[in-house]
């Protein structure tokens, strides 16, 4: 910022009493106005034709009659010393001298200087709220959703390119969809057969237990955690009579007419020998490898 310099700085004006005349055009200046510079006196006329300084805004010479104002050598008549963007007479308060010797008063810097909002393309001055993001910069109130145009301020929101959206248009239009409540997944959630659920929906039909990371059956789109499954679904082994669950031991499984073994049990009524996939008899309802029914 600069102060100016005001009244003349290399002259001085009166009326001559004494007999002398103009240095330039040889006019007595007795009893006339003269202006006196570098030791020189010389008529108004002259002064102004030939010495006086020349306004940097109106191009025009400051007359020895006008108020001059001077910064950095540089010369303005006190009317024309006004703010380049508002016209606010400049004397007696604060300015810059900007590109192509323009003065500018500290409010309209101020505002030429401060970064423009990227939404409303205005300057965003002092003790405006703003938002920055990735060098970019705008006024809270143009900050607004992409998608709903609702302001999102300070609050959370998604980049996608140039775009911005709330957290709820976000999950709406990007996130994925439970396969059982069909509601956005916003965070965490699994992956079953290649289809996305909340966590707290992937649970047991029986006994509601969440099934994340734990051993579970699917039956007709039915999940069911171990220890239900056991209970409700498994079907009973004919021979030692617990649930046949597909977990740990005796996974396959022998079927024969309307009853199921676990193949360890699956075995001859009378030798005990295993029979799963060899040949078997069954006589009045039980189960006998090829041999044992001959020794009946």
């Amino acid at each position: 910022m600069g102060t100016e310099g005001t009244g003349p700085s290399s002259y001085s004006v009166g009326t001559m009493s004494e007999r002398f005349d103009c240095h330039y055009c040889r006019d007595s200046l007795q009893g006339k106005k003269y202006v006196q510079k570098e030791g020189r006196h010389c008529c108004v006329k002259c002064f102004e034709k030939i010495c006086a300084n020349t306004c940097i805004e109106c191009k025009k010479p400051i007359g020895a009659d006008s108020k001059e104002l001077h910064f950095k050598n540089r010369y303005w008549h006190d009317s024309c010393f006004r703010c380049f963007k508002c016209y606010t007479s400049l004397v007696n308060e604060p300015f810059m001298l900007r590109e192509n010797n323009k003065v500018w008063c500290s409010n309209c810097t101020a505002t030429e200087d401060a970064p423009r909002c990227k939404g409303c393309f205005k300057p965003i001055i002092a003790g405006d709220q703003n938002v920055e993001y990735k060098k970019m910069v705008w006024h809270k109130d143009c900050f607004t959703c992409s998608q709903c145009k609702q302001v999102i301020g300070s609050g959370s929101f998604f980049p996608k390119g140039d775009e911005f959206f709330c957290v709820s248009c976000h999950e709406h239009k990007f996130a994925k969809t439970c396969a059982k409540c069909k509601n956005p997944i916003t965070s965490g959630g699994l992956t079953y057969q290649e289809q996305p659920w909340h966590s707290e929906c992937f649970i047991c039909s029986n006994c509601k237990k969440q099934l994340g990371g734990k051993r579970f059956t699917a039956v007709e789109d039915q999940f069911y955690c171990v220890d239900c499954y056991k209970e409700c679904v498994a079907k009973k082994c004919a021979g030692c009579k617990n649930p046949i669950t597909g977990f740990g031991r005796g996974t396959s499984v022998v079927n024969y007419e309307d009853e199921s073994w676990h193949d360890y049990c699956f075995k001859c009524t009378r030798c005990a020998r295993g029979l799963a996939n060899k040949r078997f008899v069954c006589h009045n309802g039980k189960i006998y490898c090829a041999e044992c029914p001959k020794r009946l």
